[in-house]
């Protein structure tokens, strides 16, 4: 099972913009955002609601996450790789008859956003 994380953003303003960036052992560039905007699209209500299914209803699979949410694979594909890009999820591989199929996993369960004016 995966250890349980807290993953930090820090939003910090220079120069009249704010930048932000996810405090981590991995390197930054990996990381940085574009601005709010980017962070707005990591934290949107779909996400949330992928976040909440996976904890709650327990997926056997990204198509079966989307069967759950109702949207197309694709979109759903598209959300879960930035999620998991950001270490908010993990893909646990399992293999089903001659199939691999990539079950997600919560691995965060706080998020800390500092905001530096």
């Amino acid at each position: 099972m995966p250890k349980t994380k807290t993953r930090e953003i820090t939003i910090t303003e220079s120069k009249g913009a704010f930048s932000l960036f996810k405090k981590s052992q991995t390197s930054k560039k990996d990381y940085d955002f574009s601005g709010m905007l980017a962070l707005r699209q990591l934290l949107s209500n779909e996400k949330a609601r992928i976040l909440h299914t996976i904890k709650t209803q327990k997926p056997q699979s990204i198509y079966d996450l989307a069967k759950k949410l109702n949207r197309g694979f694709k979109s759903v594909n598209d959300d879960i790789k930035l999620l998991e890009r950001f270490g908010f999820i993990e893909l646990i591989e399992e293999k089903t008859k001659n199939r691999i199929r990539h079950r997600p996993e919560i691995v965060v369960d706080i998020m800390t956003i500092h905001i530096k004016i």
